[in-house]
């Protein structure tokens, strides 16, 4: 090649990449623009819960999110109390993006009083929240707290929670790699440009994510919005130590910079490659998911590892062939200078002494850390993974929460949130007797359109309660919407098996009338998130199989690492669970917790085994299995470790947004990088590959070779 083309090339290269991060750069701060973080929007059409949620504007005027303002004071509220009250709804009911209000509710205790604010469709819940607990702690009297909560109030709590989430992860992660990569490699550049190169790949990323949600292909949530974050600086970072690794070697061989680059390119090709590949399948199981919200997370994932992977295999060999011997200031690797010792009794440094170690010990150590990593998973036992509270997404202060709890105390606990049954008009009557006879509901009233409330009250005889001049319920297409307010808080276990006796009672009496509402909606996440759970889990163990066996030719190599990432998966799910119950006391985790922890765990868990046996393969086949082992294991020893490190931190980053979720698959994935790369990568694996010794290739020709060296 001329070498007008060898500058040319980088440079345009270099050039193309600075254009896409200057568009998509000030995406970061829109992507929260095509983002929704209301969990019916996430369920399967086939699910009763949004059957009900796509229906019920036919039974009653549109609105928003119901706000539940609580006021109370210990010993009983005064005359004056309640008129500061009934002055607040007369102001609540001036706002524009309140749509009704409804009259002031004492409490049959006396002590507090409850009012009902509809927001507007138009209306941004989080602003209208905001704004309303302004209001209320204007106009409280002294002596009287006052809350804003329901389904409002938790949306609200929700997206304020998720608010550092454009510019406080990022910062936190990429200060977390940049502090690393200094330590690892004692250079002021070079951790710029690994960095540089896994921003660009970021802005990329959220670029073309956001124009797919504008367009409605894909749906982001905040949950979703951040791992895309963490999982692209994470990936991109750990392809580019790679490349940054056989860069450095290649430098000590090759006098220039382009015959360093092109002898990089061709060492890291396949395994960057494949380990991104592999990610990419992993990642779009999840497309088998009837949840959205894990269905989302497939192609927004596999995007962001799609351009991690294009910018570490273009951007930074790029930069580097740019910066040359600079970029590893001050330790330049210097032309003709001896590569490393990594085998034998002249062999120094940390991985030659782990070679040394799996070299004579090599079945003790690999049935030490399997028994280890067996015991770690113990801790499943005590593993509640079926769903959490709404009252509990947010880890810290909660004013909805808080407010729950208050109106719990004084009037029903699903006050606001009720229970919604859809059936036939002709049923009336025998539906509303089987919604009052089910244990856990406190009334039943009927959505009617021409009621100034919304709702008229109704009896068996179906007829409305109010007379002759009341509304009726409001009847389309030969069903009713009945209303039933719990007795119990609507993200409680005991409202959520009210939602499923309810479930029952009205199917006996109409086998099409379904339920939804706030709590029916919780009941058909945490059960299809379970069934995703058990499907997916087993689709990508064999995905990822037979990808491995194609990648090494082998049948029983992938076998040994597909059964390490998973005794890994299991200690780290064990030991968090542990962490989870003992430690931080948590009410439990969503079942996708479990899913997105294996998913990222087996695919990047599978990365580092990918690093490791490819480059155990190449060498395998020149100087023998037992060999190859030891000097794969010294080669990338640092390099997969100083990923490892970097991938850890990166997840953890996750654990500075105040949302349960995210708090736990942060300490998951994050410990169990670490054990992989720690104990599975370094120790557990190369101990069974040289234990193994030509049989792991098997049958492949490495298998049949014989090697004496």
């Amino acid at each position: 090649m001329s070498r007008f083309l060898r500058i040319v090339l980088p440079a345009l290269v270099i050039v193309v990449w600075l254009a896409i991060a200057s568009v998509g750069g000030p995406y970061f701060g829109k992507i929260s623009e095509v983002s929704t973080n209301d969990q019916t929007s996430f369920l399967p059409a086939s699910a009763d819960a949004t059957k009900v949620q796509e229906r019920s504007s036919e039974f009653r005027q549109e609105s928003g999110a119901p706000a539940i303002i609580v006021l109370e004071r210990d010993g009983g509220m005064s005359s004056s109390d309640l008129t500061a009250a009934k002055d607040l709804a007369t102001q609540l009911g001036d706002r524009d993006d309140v749509e009704a209000v409804s009259p002031v509710i004492p409490s049959e205790d006396g002590d507090a009083v409850e009012i009902v604010a509809t927001l507007t469709t138009a209306a941004d819940t989080g602003d209208a929240v905001e704004a309303i607990r302004a209001d209320v702690d204007d106009a409280l009297p002294s002596g009287v707290s006052g809350y804003v909560t329901g389904p409002a109030g938790f949306t609200a709590d929700l997206t304020e929670a998720f608010a550092g989430i454009d510019g406080l992860l990022l910062g936190v992660a990429l200060a977390a790699v940049f502090v690393i990569l200094i330590i690892v490699y004692r250079s002021p550049l070079l951790p710029i440009l690994v960095l540089g190169t896994a921003t660009f790949a970021l802005c990329a990323s959220i670029l073309v994510v956001w124009w797919l949600a504008k367009a409605g292909i894909v749906t982001v949530n905040g949950q979703v919005q951040g791992i895309l974050s963490i999982l692209v600086i994470g990936a991109a970072t750990d392809y580019a130590l790679l490349y940054t690794a056989r860069f450095r070697e290649a430098l000590r061989d090759h006098r220039t910079g382009w015959g360093a680059t092109k002898a990089a390119l061709r060492g890291s090709l396949e395994p960057i490659l494949a380990s991104g590949g592999t990610v990419i399948v992993g990642v779009l199981c999840l497309l088998l998911s009837d949840l959205n919200s894990n269905k989302a997370l497939g192609p927004v994932a596999a995007i962001g590892i799609a351009f991690s992977l294009l910018a570490a295999l273009s951007l930074l060999p790029a930069l580097l062939l740019a910066f040359r011997r600079a970029a590893f200031w001050p330790l330049r690797p210097a032309y003709g200078s001896a590569h490393p010792v990594l085998t034998g009794p002249e062999a120094r440094g940390v991985w030659a002494r782990v070679g040394r170690l799996v070299a004579k010990r090599s079945r003790i150590v690999w049935i030490v850390c399997t028994v280890g990593l067996v015991a770690m998973g113990t801790g499943l036992v005590g593993l509640k993974a079926d769903g959490v509270p709404q009252s509990d997404l947010v880890i810290g202060a909660s004013q909805a929460r808080d407010g729950q709890d208050v109106l719990a105390d004084h009037f029903p606990g699903g006050s606001g949130s009720p229970a919604q049954v859809i059936g036939s008009e002709r049923d009336l009557a025998a539906l509303v007797d089987a919604v009052t006879a089910v244990d856990g509901v406190d009334g039943v009233v009927a959505a009617a359109k021409d009621a100034p409330s919304g709702t008229v009250p109704v009896t068996s005889d179906t007829s409305s309660a109010g007379g002759a001049a009341a509304a009726e319920p409001t009847v389309s297409r030969g069903d009713v919407l009945l209303e039933a307010t719990l007795s119990d808080p609507a993200d409680s276990d005991a409202a959520e098996q009210t939602v499923r006796d309810l479930r029952t009672a009205v199917e006996r009496v109409d086998p099409d009338a379904v339920v939804g509402g706030v709590t029916a909606t919780a009941v058909d996440t945490n059960d299809t998130g379970i069934r995703d759970r058990t499907l997916i889990i087993p689709v990508v163990l064999v995905v990822i199989l037979l990808i491995l066996m194609l990648l090494l030719r082998s049948v029983v190599a992938p076998l040994v690492l597909i059964g390490s990432v998973i005794v890994s998966f299991a200690a780290a799910l064990g030991v968090g669970a542990l962490v989870f119950d003992h430690v931080f006391h948590f009410p439990g985790a969503d079942p996708s917790v479990p899913l997105y922890s294996f998913v990222f765990l087996v695919a990047l868990g599978v990365d580092y085994n990918i690093f490791l046996m490819t480059r155990v393969r190449e060498e395998a086949l020149q100087h023998g299995p037992h060999e190859g082992v030891l000097r794969g294991l010294g080669v990338t020893g640092g390099v997969i470790t100083s990923a490892g490190v970097v991938l850890a931190a990166t997840f953890a980053a996750l654990g500075v947004i105040p949302i349960l979720f995210l708090v736990q698959i942060a300490f998951v994935v994050a410990f169990g990088v670490l054990l992989d790369t720690i104990v599975v990568r370094s120790l557990l694996v190369p101990a069974i590959a040289y234990d193994l010794g030509r049989r792991a290739w098997w049958p492949s020709r490495l298998s049949r070779a014989n090697h004496h060296m």
